[in-house]
């Protein structure tokens, strides 16, 4: 099984998203008052909001934080946030695209915009970058400690029904069709299996090298888009190189 790591290409950005773990979580917190505004705060009985508490455990965000969000969507709060997708291209033409949860289109649309412009990037309409993506179903196992061979991993994710498995020393990255992600997470979970990410994710269909001298401005403008509490995901086509490079 093959394909591009989207686990290799995040792992140089992992300390900065770490050190916005708090903003991460006020990000979480909007997705499930969305989720459970839209389909009750009962998991069990809404997938949608399954998958954000499968995201919010992902990032070890307190079960206070949860609780809170959908006592909040329980309790009568009227905000309506709105889905937004804007597309773009950042330093070196590297496809970007930004999905924004807000309940003021105009303030979001002019944030995301400078954010882009200013770091030598340029926006761009709707379908212009979107179809360079596929929506997948994405998971982590971590390796550390984990007894588990690449044989032994791949026959679990064929059982399980996934499309994709890519292996590296430390973590095995699964991909599968979107439809078919909570099937597959439950068959993984019901094997024994832990994931350090859980998600529905947009994957390039191809990588777009970030020139070495755009490194830096590069990861300032997605800091930039992620510093802003309306984007919720910034997806890129960025293959970033090497540190050794």
């Amino acid at each position: 099984m093959s394909g591009h790591s989207k686990w290799h290409n995040i792992q140089g950005r992992k300390n900065a998203q770490d050190a916005k773990r708090g903003k991460i979580f006020q990000k979480i917190s909007r997705e499930l008052f969305m989720a459970a505004k839209q389909g009750g705060s009962d998991p069990n009985n809404n997938p949608a909001l399954r998958l954000v508490m499968d995201k919010a455990r992902a990032a070890n965000m307190p079960k206070d934080n949860v609780k809170r969000a959908l006592d909040k969507a329980d309790g009568g709060d009227t905000t309506r946030y709105d889905e937004v997708t804007y597309e773009g291209y950042g330093p070196g033409g590297v496809a970007v695209l930004v999905h924004a949860l807000t309940d003021n289109k105009n303030r979001t649309s002019s944030s995301v915009r400078v954010a882009i412009t200013r770091h030598g990037g340029t926006m761009a309409g709707a379908g212009a970058v979107a179809y360079m993506f596929n929506r997948r179903g994405y998971f982590v196992i971590d390796r550390e400690g984990l007894d588990v061979t690449e044989d032994q991993m791949l026959e679990a994710v064929l059982e399980a029904g996934a499309e994709d498995l890519q292996t590296s020393p430390e973590a095995f990255e699964i991909y599968t069709d979107p439809k078919d992600f909570a099937a597959v997470r439950d068959s993984l979970e019901e094997q024994g299996f832990k994931f350090s990410t859980s998600e529905l994710t947009m994957v390039p269909q191809n990588l777009t090298p970030v020139p070495a001298d755009k490194v830096e401005t590069m990861q300032n403008m997605i800091d930039a888009l992620e510093d802003d509490d309306d984007v919720q995901d910034v997806y890129t086509a960025a293959d970033w190189p090497d540190e050794e490079e």
